[in-house]
């Protein structure tokens, strides 16, 4: 019997599964995209903007940098048991020009990854349980 896919964290993605997206909010007033989203002021020094539009980023973007993670992070931060170790990218959203942490495809080797090549977004379980796979966002280069 098939699982249910639901997000780990909600809210900060959608689910489509062809052309995932995070989603983000672009204040109103200067327009400075924030992931994740932002609800009480804008995070822009020199805005005093407070009100957001949400939008969906860019599924694309550059290796800004990127390393191998070795420990479980703490909560509220999920990760699968038992733990194996992963690459962490940050990645610069093409439109947006920021950048956005996330965990690199399972298979990929960090010496198989290079600052400015071309990522993109994409689905993957993190973990599941009975009745549900729980899914977040990852990072993989660009075939």
């Amino acid at each position: 019997m098939a699982k249910n896919r639901v997000p780990a964290v909600e809210g900060w993605f959608d689910m489509n599964e062809t052309e995932p997206h995070l989603i983000g909010s672009r204040c109103t007033a200067c327009g400075s995209y924030f992931f994740p989203r932002e609800s009480y002021f804008c995070r822009n020094p020199e805005c005093a903007g407070s009100d957001f539009e949400d939008v969906p980023l860019s599924s694309r973007g550059k290796l800004w940098s990127f390393t191998d993670n070795r420990y479980k992070p703490p909560a509220p931060y999920m990760s699968p048991e038992p733990f194996e170790p992963y690459i962490v990218a940050a990645v610069e959203l093409d439109a947006e020009k920021m950048v956005v942490l996330g965990q690199v495809a399972g298979g990929i080797k960090i010496q198989e990854l290079s600052a400015g090549m071309e990522m993109e977004l994409f689905l993957d379980t993190l973990f599941e349980d009975d009745d549900n796979e729980y899914v977040v966002w990852k990072w993989r280069p660009v075939a």
